[in-house]
C-alpha cells in the first residue's frame, strides 16, 4: 500500500537544496502541503535570500502540489516561531517537521575560534530546539505529530576536524531520547536521519563523480518520509545513503560489578571484561541503566 500523507502538513528547514528540497518534493508529491524553509545562505551560513526557497515553492507547483516559502533562519527563535506560524497562516495547523537546516565551519578543534563552534551548535541543535518547541504545542493538542532530527556519522562516530558540527549531531540524539519519551503519550513520534549524501555541504571533499552521483540526496529520503509516517517508529535512528539503510543504536555492554570497595587497579585488570559486548542491549530510557545495576548487584 503507498504511503500517502494527504491532508498533512509539513515543513522542512534547510529545504532550498540538497536533502531539504529532495525531501520537500516527495512529501509534496505523496499529498502533503509544505512549509520549504531556507535562509538562502552559503555553506557556512554567511549571507541570506529567499529565493533558493520560491524555486523549490516553485517546483512542487508545477508538480500540482501546494506550498509556502519561509526565509527565516532557524538558529534564531523568532525565525524559527515565524516557520511554524507561516504553516499555521497558511493551513491551519503542523503534523511533519524535519529539522535538516545546518551550516559548516570545518577546522580542527585546536584552530577552531568559539565563534565558529557556538555558531554551528546554535543553527544545528538550537535550531531545531526552538523549531521543535514552536510546533510541539501545535502536534500535542492534536495527539499527533512526526518530528526528524538530522544527525550524521561525524556526530555518532567522530570526523576530523568536524568537532563542532559532530557535538551538535550527537547531542540532537540526546534531545530525540528525552523527546520521544515526552511525546509518546500524545502520540508524538520523534526519530533521527543519518545522512551519507552528496550535496553543496559535501561539494568539497573531493568525491570521484561515480561517488557522488550514488550518494544523491533523494537516496535518503525514503527513509526521512518513513519516519514521518503513520507507522513510523519512535526514538530510532536510520543511517541512509546510496539505497543502503540502517538502524543505527546506542548499546551498553552486560558489563561486571566490581563491588563497593573497587579500585582503579580492579577497573584495570577487568577492563576487558568491561568492555566485551557480546551480550550488549539497547536501553529505551535512562532509568533502565540504574534498574540493571541493582537487579544485577551480587548480595
Amino acid at each position: 500500500m503507498a504511503i500517502r500523507f494527504d491532508g498533512k502538513v509539513a515543513i522542512v528547514t534547510g529545504a532550498g537544496g540538497g536533502l531539504g528540497r529532495a525531501h520537500a518534493l516527495e512529501l509534496a508529491r505523496r499529498g502533503a502541503r509544505v512549509v520549504v524553509n531556507d535562509l538562502g545562505g552559503a555553506v557556512d551560513g554567511s549571507g541570506g535570500s529567499s529565493q533558493a526557497a520560491k524555486d523549490v515553492v516553485a517546483e512542487i507547483k508545477a508538480l500540482g502540489g501546494e506550498a509556502v516559502a519561509n526565509g527565516g533562519s532557524v538558529g534564531d527563535r523568532e525565525g524559527a516561531r515565524s516557520i511554524v506560524r507561516d504553516a499555521v497562516d497558511a493551513y491551519g495547523t503542523v503534523d511533519i517537521l524535519i529539522n535538516n537546516a545546518g551550516i559548516l565551519r570545518d577546522k580542527s578543534f585546536a584552530k577552531m575560534a568559539l565563534d565558529d563552534f557556538e555558531l554551528v551548535l546554535r543553527v544545528h541543535l538550537l535550531g531545531s530546539v526552538y523549531c521543535t518547541q514552536a510546533a510541539w504545542p501545535i502536534m500535542a493538542e492534536k495527539n499527533w505529530g512526526r518530528i526528524v532530527m538530522t544527525t550524521s556519522s561525524s556526530g555518532l562516530y567522530g570526523n576530523f576536524g568536524q568537532s563542532n558540527y559532530g557535538t551538535a549531531k550527537m547531542a540532537l540524539i540526546g534531545l530525540m531520547n528525552t523527546l520521544k519519551l515526552e511525546g509518546e503519550r500524545k502520540n508524538i513520534r520523534v526519530n533521527a536521519i543519518a545522512p551519507v549524501a552528496a550535496t553543496r555541504m559535501t561539494a568539497d571533499l573531493g568525491m570521484p563523480e561515480e561517488v557522488f552521483k550514488a550518494l544523491r540526496p533523494e537516496l535518503v529520503t525514503p527513509a526521512v518520509l518513513y519516519l514521518c509516517s503513520e507507522d513510523a517508529p519512535n526514538g530510532t535512528i536510520i543511517e541512509a545513503g546510496a539505497g543502503y539503510y540502517a538502524k543505527v543504536t546506542v548499546m551498553e555492554g552486560k558489563g561486571v560489578h566490581l563491588g563497593p570497595q573497587a579500585s582503579v587497579e580492579d577497573v584495570a585488570v577487568a577492563f576487558d571484561r568491561i568492555a566485551d559486548l557480546h551480550e550488549a542491549t539497547p536501553f529505551w530510557q535512562g532509568a533502565e541503566v540504574t534498574q540493571k545495576i541493582f537487579a544485577n548487584r551480587p548480595r
